[in-house]
């Protein structure tokens, strides 16, 4: 049987789930590739550092070198994180001939360009389907299973930690500190949780999304991003009450050659399948010219499913291998002329839909008209209003549904709201999403 060495750099949560994976379903791999896959060493600088998983002292390594110079280690499984150096060492390892598995979203997302062209030159391979959605494989399906459709649109939940929270503040009422903090109890936040609640994990991932999706390298300064964290509890209530649930969307939509590239709190309507997506779990729609709607749900994120996303890389890359297949049969982005279709990015101002806008205002009479007032000055009509009752005899909150309107108009009327002396906190805007009904 022909064997296929791999090594494992950064023995994380992902990395142990990769040597138990090995350990477990070692014989389905080896059914499923005609060969046998097995780890040469692992690559970690930190050995004291208690572990879920055992490893034999034997594989043990401080120096990831080892492994890239190694002549009879064919794959390089990459999981060490984001750190300074990490780019120079998967290069190294292309330059070195060998072919690599990343999970690594946000190097991706900022020097794709780089990488890849490193691969073509030196004849070698990358793939990158853990870097999306975890366990889903969501990249392959595009650079693959939909390969033969125009995409038409992406919307994708792929933060896990984001829609645990706004599960934990739609389903327990909790407000936004108190469901992050639970979130950061069980895990599935980090201590700093930028990265997550403000949005950037969601671009990095969106991004490579437009790679495959649509043949486009997007750099990260052209995909606008909002984060969750100005929501409350509020919204939420009254996002059930209007018939939507709150979810942090990233979107991709192309529409007469141009694209739309967003990340941001979004209401989606609560029949959606999207709608039902809750806890830590994934999913992205898929649209496609010829197969039309499509839906990918499971785990985003965890040792398990990511391992999962790996190994898959790894087995397809060993097939290759042990069958003699060339590297760079498929392209990373799956495209060999990319951006295909020629398409420009749609301004955020040019965006058109209707609009949740929520204020807290003074308890007086005619507030309501003033802001209407505003709104019908720059062309935008009123679908619905919620009054709610007065909470301290103060102040009182208005929540207002507006039919389709221009981004630039809302955002003009936004300002000119907030400088309304009646209007006690910052207007919280939300765009809602009726095209997945």
């Amino acid at each position: 049987m022909k064997e296929v060495k791999v090594g494992l750099i950064g023995f994380g949560t992902v990395g142990q789930g990769v040597v138990k994976l090995l350990r477990e379903n070692r014989e389905d791999l080896s059914a499923r590739i005609g060969g046998k896959i097995s780890l040469a060493g692992v690559a970690d600088t930190d050995w004291k550092r208690p572990r879920k998983v055992s490893l034999e002292k034997k594989l043990r390594l401080k120096n990831a070198e080892q492994l890239i110079r190694d002549p009879q280690v064919k794959i390089i499984i990459e999981l060490a994180g984001n750190f300074p150096g990490v780019k120079e060492m998967i290069i190294d390892a292309l330059k070195a001939g060998k072919w690599v598995v990343t999970a690594n979203k946000a190097l991706l997302a900022k020097f794709g360009d780089e990488i890849f062209s490193a691969a073509k030159k030196h004849n070698s391979e990358i793939y990158f389907g853990a870097s999306v959605a975890g366990g889903i494989p969501i990249l392959r399906v595009l650079r693959e299973g939909l390969c033969a459709n125009r995409v038409q649109s992406i919307y994708g939940i792929v933060n896990g930690t984001c829609n645990y929270i706004l599960t934990r503040m739609q389903e327990a009422g909790l407000d936004y500190s108190s469901a992050l903090r639970e979130a950061q109890e069980k895990g599935y936040a980090e201590s700093n949780p930028d990265a997550d609640v403000e949005g950037i994990d969601a671009s990095h991932k969106l991004a490579i999304l437009i790679r495959l999706g649509f043949g486009l390298n997007l750099p990260l300064e052209k995909i606008f991003r909002r984060g969750i964290s100005r929501l409350s509890h509020l919204d939420l209530q009254a996002a059930s009450e209007l018939g939507y649930r709150i979810k942090l969307l990233a979107i991709a939509r192309e529409s007469n050659g141009l694209l739309e590239a967003r990340v941001h709190p979004t209401l989606v309507p609560e029949e959606s399948l999207l709608a039902s997506v809750r806890g830590v779990y994934n999913a992205v729609y898929v649209q496609g010219n010829f197969v039309g709607p499509t839906l990918f749900y499971g785990q985003g994120a965890g040792m398990d499913p990511t391992a999962s996303a790996v190994m898959s890389d790894v087995m397809e890359l060993a097939r290759n291998l042990i069958q003699g297949r060339p590297a760079g049969r498929i392209k990373p982005e799956g495209y060999e002329t990319l951006n295909p279709h020629r398409l420009k990015l749609r301004p955020m101002d040019d965006l058109i839909g209707p609009y949740y806008l929520r204020a807290w205002v003074k308890d007086q009479p005619g507030v309501l008209a003033k802001i209407a007032g505003i709104l019908g000055k720059h062309m935008i009509s009123i679908n619905s209003v919620i009054q709610r009752e007065v909470r301290d005899g103060k102040s009182v909150p208005i929540i207002i549904i507006t039919h389709q309107a221009l981004e630039k108009n809302i955002q003009k009327a936004v300002r000119e709201i907030n400088n309304l002396k009646v209007v006690l906190n910052p207007l919280q805007l939300i765009r809602i999403a009726t095209e997945l009904e």
